[in-house]
């Protein structure tokens, strides 16, 4: 199926989740980072069982912090 992951369109094995796409694509701090899938947020209990599916959007979100 194809994906596209972070703006970049990618070919991946059909079936793939939200948490084996994670490892895939060797995602640093995975517990930090927010996933959202076609605009929808998935909350990071639901990794492992949320399917992705061909055409699907996904982008991988890090809340920065800082300032004065």
């Amino acid at each position: 199926m194809i994906l596209t992951v972070a703006g970049n369109k990618k070919e991946y094995a059909d079936g793939l989740t939200v948490a084996e796409l994670i490892e895939i694509e060797q995602i640093e701090t995975p517990q930090y980072a927010t996933v959202s899938v076609d605009d929808e947020f998935i909350s990071g209990d639901a990794f492992g069982e949320t399917q992705l599916h061909d055409g699907a959007s996904v982008e991988f979100l890090y809340f920065m912090g800082g300032g004065q």
